[in-house]
């Protein structure tokens, strides 16, 4: 099982840690990987970090779809790569809410199946330069034909020639999603796996090689899950520091009728604590909603503890299907854990 580091987006000042990377590096890791919401960006923290590494891959876990188009985020894509010094970055797109792609980037939420699956098409078009790019899509279509166009579009080739085999993962958790991805995708950055749900994704996953053809399947196809680790000998305490996080996405991050999170929780068996959670942040009672995050819930999708409980626990994620673990955690002592339990070292 591939192991990777996982740096999120920033709160409110910027803090790059380097020498955190750096060491997952001198370790063994496979990746590091950034993100994105309504704050710091995906791509300048690993521009940076590609100048200060050089074996680890560097991924987006997720570059927002709604924020360039998808000519931009091939172009963004190959300009790292190329800067990386070619095959280190991994291009993972996703879409986030429509509070968010409509409320900060200014986007439609349209038919959001249809806008990945436009996306992909035009990006891999692009970084494989085979001809001016042209595409008529259900979401998107290039050159622009729509209301307020000048008609005057052309297609085009891209000037860099671009490393066309920059894979591109997709952040899906639902149905049809996860089917795409199987069919369009190089790899997947599940919303919602942990150890023993890969029985309800696997009949998507499988329908959607076999649209792909050619011979797709789970032997080439990469699946990154997403584990939070904190190493403390208190395990309550460690529990604990990760329900305001998880109250804050359950109860407020998203439309009380459309929040990703929240219909994760449920179909994990726990909703009727998604609701009370979200019930009580959206009243304004964040600590009540912050105590009635459910112990269990996070140990599910999480490994907390001294290091030889999150060692042991380990082994269920690296049972669970996927082909890697990205880790999100930010003490030394964390990656030493990870490293130690991959046995890297």
């Amino acid at each position: 099982m591939k192991l990777s580091l996982m740096l999120g987006y920033s709160g409110a000042q910027l803090d790059i840690p380097v020498k955190l990377v750096q060491r997952a590096e001198e370790l063994g890791f496979h990746s590091v990987w950034t993100a994105e919401a309504y704050g710091s960006d995906a791509i300048t923290p690993l521009a940076y970090l590609a100048a200060v590494t050089s074996r680890l891959k560097l991924g987006t876990a997720i570059m927002q779809l709604a924020a360039r188009t998808p000519a931009n985020c091939a172009m963004t894509a190959a300009t790292l790569d190329a800067l990386a010094g070619g095959d280190r970055f991994i291009a993972g797109i996703g879409v986030s809410g429509p509070q968010i792609v409509e409320g900060w980037y200014g986007q439609p939420w349209g038919r959001p199946y249809y806008r990945i699956k436009d996306y992909v098409t035009i990006m891999k078009a692009i970084l494989h330069r085979e001809g001016p790019v042209s595409h008529d899509g259900k979401e998107i279509s290039l050159p622009f034909t729509g209301t307020g166009s000048a008609g005057m579009g052309k297609p085009l080739k891209s000037i860099l020639h671009t490393n066309p085999n920059i894979p591109i993962y997709l952040g899906t958790g639902n149905e049809a999603t996860v089917r795409l991805t199987a069919e369009i995708a190089d790899g997947w950055l599940p919303h919602g796996f942990t150890p023993g749900s890969m029985p309800e994704y696997l009949p998507w996953l499988e329908q959607g090689f076999a649209r792909a053809g050619g011979g797709k399947s789970l032997d080439n196809f990469e699946i990154m899950a997403l584990a939070k680790v904190d190493v403390d000998n208190d395990v309550q305490a460690a529990l604990d520091r990760q329900k305001a996080d998880v109250a804050l996405y359950v109860g407020g991050m998203g439309h009380k009728d459309k929040n990703f999170h929240k219909d994760n929780m449920t179909r994990r068996g726990f909703g009727e604590a998604a609701d009370r959670i979200q019930e009580l942040f959206l009243a304004g009672r964040k600590a009540e909603a912050v105590a009635a995050v459910p112990d269990e819930w996070i140990d599910v999708k999480s490994l907390v503890g001294p290091p030889a409980r999150i060692k042991q626990r380990y082994r269920a994620w690296e049972d669970s299907g996927a082909t890697g673990l990205v880790m999100w955690a930010s003490q030394d002592e964390a990656v030493e854990v990870m490293a130690q339990a991959a046995r890297l070292n």
